[in-house]
């Protein structure tokens, strides 16, 4: 599993109360060691997870070892990012980016936060 510092692993058993019943909405990168676009996006969203902690949580979900919540929210490639808000995805992205561009598309969460 690839570490990315302030971002928090979560798994098929943890889910639920990590992401979907979270008061605060969570960016989920749907990742796997082999993913270098995975491995690119990693620093950003660490940076991301520590200047908006106040406002948006940021966990990743490796998709070899979490098939089902891989396939519930039908991901078909990596990085795919995905917000849930109050228990359901709000936001879908799919391939790595800059961290300006990856704030500015994540805006209207971060504002409604």
């Amino acid at each position: 599993m690839i570490r990315t510092e302030g971002v928090a692993d979560v798994t098929e058993e943890t889910f639920e109360e990590e992401v979907l019943v979270s008061a605060l909405p969570v960016l989920v990168q749907f990742t796997a060691d082999w993913c270098g676009p995975c491995r690119q996006l990693g620093p950003v969203l660490g940076e991301i997870a520590r200047q908006e902690a106040d406002r948006i949580r940021v966990v990743q979900l490796d998709v070899d070892r979490n098939p089902g919540v891989t396939v519930r929210f039908g991901v078909m490639a990596t990085p795919t990012l995905m917000v849930f808000r109050a228990g359901e995805p709000v936001k879908s992205m799919v391939g790595a980016r800059p961290k300006r561009k990856l704030l500015q598309e994540l805006e209207d969460v971060l504002a409604a936060a």
